[in-house]
């Protein structure tokens, strides 16, 4: 029934739309796995995107911080990285909890769903890395999960869109859709209203004295936006993982985002934050406008107080889009044509096409795994 029903609403032919000797393969393989080293093998996928989400957004940390040569880039990965663990002493799991049952319906998330979100979510990554574009992890991930319900929903519901639809957690995912523009949008305004006040309380002071004084304030607050981006970045892989042991029976009857998933995830993010994401520095730090201690100061005060309110209300935002809308908010106090808006506005086309990308992926990668399992 699986197969007519690939074949009559994706308008592929069943198994042969893959050469069915390595269809044949993968999936004996698949079948023959025991059902909890396959979840194993999942978590391990959800750390790795984990990974990439600390390497891939490490910039964001650093980028401010080393640009303006407060630190020197291998102190500024360390102090990253640590605050990024420390951030689970911090805050409750409420973003974890909105991406594990806030933006799909949780009874249809299966194995092979949650490894073609994460899939689809790696995939847009890595592209956007290789393309120094700092594009936005949470909703790469946020795409996979409803590509991936979409396709899915559209194969067990009455329809496939009607189907696709319904499965979709639509207040959670409108409360996600709101904040791709209110983050930037916040984080600009408080980064020009921060620097402004900031301006005018050392209207007077020399230089010199000025730049000596950011300078110590800007590892404060590089430091406090690293914790903010810890709470709401490692939350989100959280939210998979628990929902997945939920599905396959590990947690019992409530959902739950168990202690050791919260101390593993913040740990990888951190890992993947030491790793470094040298290549998105420069388009962060120089490349959008030119920054000096004190706008450093302004632009991650500003990112990090919009991150988080977002995670003490569960909302999952891009860290990336916060940040990046502060800096811009910095640099127009000086004029406009000091923010680079033609390398702004290619980050703002990255933002654009990650989620209906990343759905598109973990949809391709959904159908792949459903063709496969039918061999």
């Amino acid at each position: 029934l699986l197969e007519q029903r690939i074949e009559s609403d994706l308008g592929i032919d069943g198994p042969c739309y893959l050469p069915r000797q390595v269809a044949s393969i993968l999936s004996g393989y698949i079948k023959s796995m025991n059902p909890a080293y396959f979840v194993i093998f999942i978590i391990f996928i959800a750390l790795v995107f984990d990974f990439i989400n600390g390497f891939h957004d490490a910039a964001n940390s650093i980028a401010t911080v080393v640009s303006t040569r407060v630190l020197r880039p291998h102190q500024a990965v360390l102090m990253a990285a640590f605050c990024n663990f420390a951030a689970a002493f911090f805050i409750e799991p409420h973003v974890a909890k909105t991406m594990g049952t806030g933006i799909i319906n949780p009874i249809i998330v299966d194995n092979y769903f949650i490894l073609s979100a994460l899939g689809g979510a790696i995939i847009w990554n890595l592209i956007t890395w290789w393309l120094c574009l700092p594009s936005s992890s949470s909703h790469a991930l946020i795409g996979g999960l409803i590509g991936a319900g979409f396709v899915k929903g559209g194969l067990i519901g009455a329809g496939f869109v009607k189907g696709g639809l319904e499965v979709m957690v639509w207040k959670g995912i409108i409360k996600t859709t709101i904040f791709i523009f209110l983050a930037p949008a916040i984080g600009l305004v408080l980064g020009l209203f921060i620097m402004i006040v900031v301006l005018n309380l050392f209207r007077h002071s020399n230089i010199s004295k000025t730049t000596g004084i950011f300078k110590k304030l800007q590892i404060v607050s590089a430091a406090t936006y690293s914790v903010s981006h810890g709470m709401n970045d490692a939350q989100k892989t959280m939210g998979i993982i628990a929902i997945l042991l939920f599905n396959n029976g590990f947690l019992g009857t409530e959902f739950y985002v168990p202690f050791w998933v919260e101390i593993l995830c913040y740990l990888i993010l951190a890992m993947g934050t030491m790793a470094g994401g040298w290549r998105i520095v420069k388009t962060m730090g120089m490349r959008i406008t030119k920054l000096q201690p004190i706008g450093g100061f302004c632009a991650e005060t500003a990112a990090a107080i919009s991150i988080i309110g977002a995670s003490i209300g569960g909302i999952p935002v891009s860290t990336t889009h916060t940040i990046t809308g502060a800096i811009m908010g910095v640099g127009s106090t000086k004029r406009l044509t000091a923010v680079h808006w033609g390398i702004a506005g290619k980050i703002v086309w990255a933002w654009i096409l990650t989620i209906p990308i990343a759905a598109v992926l973990s949809a391709i990668i959904y159908v792949f795994l459903q063709v496969i399992m039918i061999q």
